[in-house]
């Protein structure tokens, strides 16, 4: 028989012996108490504490507020807005232009819209004088068809003489005393405002163009896939000061010359100008893009572009001994009459043109091939990020 004690000392559960508590442990119990409640008091007042410091220093940050509008703002703050257009809806910037005649009456002329191809256009700018006016009447009746827009630049502030013409009403017409055709693509042929143009012909205007069909030009350089061109040079009527200029009777395109004599020789492995990705300054024709280029390229103060010819190869989108060449199956002669300078010249607001000013002329624009020269070497020098396509061979040193 099993004999169970005092039931206050101890109880049985089912989870085993549990004791009762005594006297002793109680009062332990109700001193523990007072204890505890001055740690929770102490807490608390800790707590109130941290929770005001933290609400003082969040106090103290930008509030950030989630409204419609700085969502917004966060979503399109990287668009890439022309400068200046930032304050403006982007659907109402107009970021080009073109040289598009527009009707005073009558209903405007509808933008281009999205994914709509409207007819490709060329540009042909010529800087003229009076005294080449038939010479250039035979270039513009060339390129009279509604693919091209003509921009005649008058270096000698005579226009009111042209309007005889069929075309000149059509033509746009910049006048300044004494500028060069670089000076007024410069300023006049902004990418932006040509971009609506596949190509820019910028030429020179003592070009005999018998030999030479625009569309068939356009259609010979889209085929081979020239950036930057010009016709062949017919040697019979033409100075030729590069051969590389000279018109080939083999074939479309030629994009390098042979020279295994004299000085300036180009072999097969040659890389650059003047044996290869090169045309001259009389006659340049080059596409969109490479305009954008070249454009960049030259400089606002240096109006006679010498020296540029050597760098354009830099603007050809791609290898330039592929994407620059000289068509041979349209072919133009440079007759070589002086113009700009030329003492045939008439009287202007800045005086009559001499031998000696035209001697003038021929100085400037070698000072300006090295001041081009010196600029495009302290670009590069300064220019720690650029990674010349083209570099130049290292200059072996003698024994």
């Amino acid at each position: 028989m099993v004999s169970i004690g005092n039931s206050r000392n101890m109880k049985l559960s089912n989870f085993g012996i549990v004791f009762a508590d005594s006297p002793s442990r109680r009062s332990c119990f109700c001193n523990l108490l007072p204890a505890a409640a001055f740690l929770s008091l102490l807490f608390f007042i800790g707590s109130a504490f941290v929770t005001f410091d933290y609400k003082e220093k969040a106090s103290t940050r930008e509030p950030i507020k989630y409204t419609p509008e700085t969502t917004k703002q966060n979503l399109c703050k990287n668009q890439g807005s022309p400068s200046g257009t930032e304050l403006l809806p982007k659907g109402i910037v107009s970021r080009t232009s073109d040289l598009e005649m527009q009707s005073l009456w009558g209903s405007p002329r509808w933008p281009k819209r999205k994914g709509h191809k409207s007819p490709s256009k060329s540009l042909l700018a010529i800087a003229v004088g009076i005294k080449q006016k038939e010479v250039v009447n035979q270039i513009v009746k060339k390129f009279s068809s509604s693919e091209f827009v003509v921009m005649l630049f008058h270096y000698d502030g005579i226009v009111d003489k042209w309007r005889d013409l069929l075309w000149s009403d059509r033509a746009l017409h910049i006048s300044a005393n004494n500028q060069t055709k670089w000076w007024f693509a410069k300023r006049f042929l902004h990418p932006d405002i040509v971009a609506e143009y596949d190509y820019i012909f910028l030429w020179d205007e003592d070009l005999d163009v018998e030999h030479f069909n625009p569309g068939r030009y356009l259609s010979i350089i889209r085929k081979e896939e020239l950036e930057i061109s010009q016709p062949g040079l017919d040697t019979s009527k033409s100075l030729v000061h590069h051969r590389i200029t000279a018109r080939s009777r083999k074939g479309d395109v030629h994009r390098r010359v042979y020279k295994y004599s004299g000085g300036g020789r180009c072999y097969e492995n040659s890389t650059g100008p003047p044996c290869t990705g090169w045309v001259e300054m009389m006659a340049p024709v080059f596409s969109r893009a490479a305009w954008r280029c070249a454009w960049h390229m030259i400089q606002n103060d240096l109006i006679h572009a010498w020296g540029l010819d050597m760098k354009l190869g830099y603007c050809a989108q791609g290898d330039r001994s592929k994407k620059v060449g000289v068509v041979d199956s349209e072919y133009v002669g440079h007759l070589g009459l002086p113009t700009l300078g030329g003492r045939n010249e008439s009287k202007v607001s800045s005086g009559s043109f001499t031998y000696k000013d035209r001697l003038g002329v021929r100085r400037r624009s070698y000072a300006e091939q090295e001041i081009f020269r010196r600029r495009w070497n302290r670009a590069v020098a300064a220019d720690k990020c650029w990674i010349d396509p083209y570099p130049e061979p290292a200059k072996k040193s003698g024994k």
